[in-house]
């Protein structure tokens, strides 16, 4: 099957072929397959030999904003369109999402609260973490950025909520965790429900509740997991200083970031300012952004972004909780290295 293969391509660009004809990627997603020299944007000569693929079956490479060709007379016909429209490369989910909150340049950066937990900083210039702990890829505005990826965010209360608490009241249950609990909890909570990819790298780790005692409430559980994701969050954003990358605010994104508590826990975990965007669907947002630049609207990524991004509400770090949850952080940093020899169970 594999001596079969006439092309290579990721979904998004498969039907892009099917629209076009065209057989394109862009650097963002191309990033992800380990078949791109990410720093000087082509296919890599010698991952390409390792995996016995032949270069004539990859794709052509684009940024993410760049037109790769018409559509096609029969699928214009199809779709009642004009032959004239238009279709750009696109994007990788987590390059589209930075985009559709504005996050370009220089330290700018996201945090996704979903399914899955990411950190996005971007950078003008390529940077590699040598530990791996950090994904270097591409960025859709046609510079580079660092992404960590956890395996679990919103899906760690997802799961103590409705499968071991059996609520879906998310607002009731953190209603009972009062202001003067922040950053006192004795619970901790490693996220590692499905093992872990950023910056741990161990698909042996496992979720582990600490420190709990008869006095342990049901607030105090769905509290550790808040604070266990914002730290496990935070891990990735340390791996970013570590390269010299600063990081002064960040907008945030995904369903945990509807939580006023989960956002004032990570303000005060990370120590950063925190804004979100008036626009709800990043990816798709910044799908429709990239197009904008592609089809000439706008003469560049920067100039469509600083036009159509709004922030519309700011959450600040309070001191005092940046305090107490720095302290935490230390004791949360001792956890897996202390545990990681039990992983995994026999």
């Amino acid at each position: 099957n594999f001596s079969r293969i006439a092309k290579i391509m990721l979904p998004k660009d498969y039907i892009n072929y099917v629209l076009t004809g065209v057989h394109a990627c862009d650097y963002s997603d191309a990033s992800g397959t380990l078949l791109l020299d990410v720093e000087h944007k082509r296919w890599s000569d010698e991952m390409l030999e390792i995996c016995s693929v032949r270069k004539e079956q990859m794709p052509r490479l684009y940024e993410s904003y760049q037109p790769i060709g018409n559509l096609r007379p029969d699928i214009a016909r199809a779709l009642g369109l004009s032959q004239q429209v238009l279709v750009c490369a696109g994007a990788g989910d987590n390059a589209a999402a930075a985009i559709g909150t504005g996050v370009i340049g220089d330290g700018g950066c996201n945090i996704s609260i979903g399914t899955s937990g990411t950190v996005f900083i971007s950078s003008k210039s390529f940077a590699s973490d040598r530990n791996n702990a950090l994904h270097s890829f591409a960025h859709a505005d046609g510079a580079y950025h660092l992404m960590g990826c956890m395996l679990s965010a919103a899906s760690c209360n997802k799961w103590l909520m409705e499968d071991i608490l059996g609520s879906d009241d998310y607002a009731a249950e953190q209603a009972a965790i009062g202001e003067e609990a922040l950053g006192e909890n004795d619970v901790f909570f490693l996220p590692y429900l499905m093992g872990e990819r950023s910056p741990i790298n161990d698909t042996n780790a496992r979720g582990t509740l600490i420190g709990m005692t008869m006095d342990t409430s049901r607030a105090d559980l769905v509290q550790a997991v808040l604070e266990g994701v914002a730290f496990a969050i935070r891990d990735n954003v340390e791996i970013a200083r570590s390269l010299g990358i600063q990081v002064d605010s960040s907008k945030i994104c995904g369903g945990g970031a509807k939580s006023p508590l989960w956002k004032k826990i990570l303000a005060a975990v990370l120590n950063l300012k925190l804004d979100l965007i008036e626009s709800e669907e990043g990816p798709g947002y910044g799908g429709a952004i990239l197009a904008a630049v592609g089809c000439g609207e706008y003469e560049s990524v920067q100039a469509a972004c600083e036009k159509l991004v709004h922030v519309v509400d700011t959450v600040e770090p309070d001191p005092v909780l940046v305090e107490k949850y720095e302290a935490r952080y230390q004791e949360f940093r001792k956890l897996y290295p202390a545990v990681k020899a039990l992983f995994p169970f026999t």
